[in-house]
């Protein structure tokens, strides 16, 4: 059930925002775009060979729900990187990235009514759009869990009150979180798995950027989920090679869950899907068995995170995140300092209030600004230097 009118109110979406914020405007130098999370390193060169060698396939539909060699080899990933046996045939379905799965979980899983009531959908507050549009477009209420620093960034949904949870049918949670580089322990995921147990809700956890990190490996929501022996039912986890690999163009996520849940995604699939052609999808096998290109990615991300620290030293209230490829940087107004970084030195960043919605009359975004450090060293380097100077008057 989808009608125009539910539509009608939603903000802008980000970027379209941030073009009329700022494109009337002229810079004020040479243009360093530090906005959306594209990455800029290279991808294994191997890529464009194995896509070619399978060129021949393009002429046939490709399975909606991902070609058995690749379910095999993200099956054999998951279980390498979580120490998580899944059934390939079962329990995994090949994505078109991760924005599409996340939506789509939504419209396949979300009841139409909880407990005799509109469902709740829980998101982060900052957050990913589309959790909040496959809410409107499932009939259910999108409610904003604040995510900032006194919660460490994440949502603290415990602080829900009953009647909030016995309406809950979902909760998105992002981790490591985009946009503050938030991490999920395994205290947290504990807590949280143990909340949609007691009140029979499912978490679908978005993990795209998991393997971009400093330290230790995040824990990953299924870890814990089997540890806890919680219904396999509960949980879904979103994972895709744009940001894992450089591949934002490859499209080739996944998204792994109980057989039931992944059978009824399957299905919708079948009649809304647009599934990865077949010469891309056996370039996909090859790099979800590959680590060797994530380990060097993970080295060049934490370079610039070391320059971020040593450049934002002394600054009250820099947070250096724990992965992620983002700067969740504190301004007095997002906005406001977007337009006088732009228009002094050419650098362009996010209004953290695009990413946020204005909840109990606060938008928790609205005193940040996000800036991708997704571009070579050097101009990282130089940017962050002119952002510094020119927001927070240190040289």
């Amino acid at each position: 059930m989808i009608f125009p009118e539910r539509f009608s109110n939603l903000p802008a979406y980000a970027f379209p925002r941030l073009r009329a914020l700022l494109d009337h405007l002229e810079p004020g130098g040479p243009v360093v775009h530090m906005t959306i999370g594209e990455p800029k390193h290279a991808f294994p060169d191997w890529v464009t060979d194995e896509i070619v060698a399978h060129s021949a396939t393009f002429n046939r539909y490709p399975p909606n729900e991902g070609a058995p060699e690749l379910l095999e080899a993200i099956a054999g990933w998951v279980e390498r990187r979580y120490g998580v046996p899944v059934d390939a045939d079962t329990e995994v379905m090949a994505l078109n990235g991760t924005r599409e799965g996340l939506y789509n979980a939504a419209m396949a899983l979300c009841p139409e009514t909880k407990n005799g009531e509109q469902p709740l959908i829980l998101t982060p507050n900052p957050f990913y759009q589309v959790y909040a549009v496959a809410a409107i477009s499932v009939g259910a209420e999108a409610l904003f869990v604040p995510a900032t620093e006194a919660s460490g960034h994440l949502p603290d949904f415990s602080g829900l009150s009953e009647a909030q949870l016995r309406r809950t049918a979902v909760a998105y949670v992002c981790s490591p979180a985009n946009p503050q580089g938030a991490v999920a322990d395994r205290a947290y995921w504990e807590q949280l798995i143990g909340l949609a147990e007691k009140y029979d809700f499912k978490i679908f956890a978005d993990e795209c950027y998991s393997e971009i990190y400093r330290g230790e490996a995040p824990t990953g929501a299924i870890q814990v989920a089997r540890d806890m022996g919680a219904d396999p039912e509960r949980l879904l986890i979103f994972h895709s090679l744009s940001k894992r690999s450089n591949l934002a163009g490859l499209r080739s996520g996944f998204v792994c869950g109980g057989p039931e849940s992944i059978r009824r995604i399957k299905q919708l699939r079948s009649y809304s899907g647009a599934p990865l052609p077949l010469p891309l999808q056996m370039a996909a096998v090859k790099v979800w068995q590959d680590e060797e290109h994530v380990i060097e990615n993970r080295r060049l991300y934490a370079e610039k995170f070391e320059l971020a620290d040593e450049i934002f030293s002394g600054i009250e209230g820099y947070q250096s995140p724990n992965a992620g490829f983002f700067l969740w940087l504190p301004v007095e107004d997002g906005e406001a300092a977007t337009v006088k970084l732009w228009t002094e030195t050419g650098v362009r960043v996010l209004p953290g209030a695009y990413l946020s919605r204005d909840a109990d009359g606060e938008n928790p975004g609205k005193g940040f600004i996000r800036a991708a450090l997704v571009a070579p060293k050097t101009e990282v380097a130089e940017a962050l230097v002119k952002l510094r100077d020119c927001l927070y008057g240190q040289e």
